[in-house]
């Protein structure tokens, strides 16, 4: 076997590794149970930093969500988690849609991140 035959194998080798890493790298969004908890329409994944995946760092971050009537994010408190994480946790959110209600609703939401 000499040089150029094994390159491609290399970088297939590579290419699957790279894959599993991302793969597995994901944010799991878990609305929390309240009592007047509006059903998610449109749940959008936050995209996971890289500096998280290159630091292996996981976490969760819990979020508040004043919902509008029509079911759309109009503001977003920040209730504890991984400084890091926040800003994707508060893009994902923000793209959220809820069902219609009568009125403006909190929506309590925890994101959980894994490397």
């Amino acid at each position: 076997m000499n040089l150029r035959s094994i390159r491609p194998w290399v970088f297939v080798t590579l290419l699957f590794a790279l894959n599993s890493v991302v793969l597995n790298s994901q944010a799991v969004p878990v609305q929390e149970d309240s009592a007047g908890a509006r059903k998610i329409r449109v749940k959008l994944n936050p995209q996971y930093p890289p500096l998280c995946r290159t630091l292996k760092i996981s976490g969760s971050v819990k979020v508040d969500a004043l919902v509008s009537p029509n079911g759309t994010v109009k503001s977003i408190a920040i209730k504890g988690g991984h400084p890091v994480l926040v800003e994707a946790a508060q893009n994902a959110v923000r793209q959220w849609k809820w069902e219609p209600a009568s009125h403006e609703t909190h929506e309590s939401v925890e994101l959980r991140f894994n490397p």
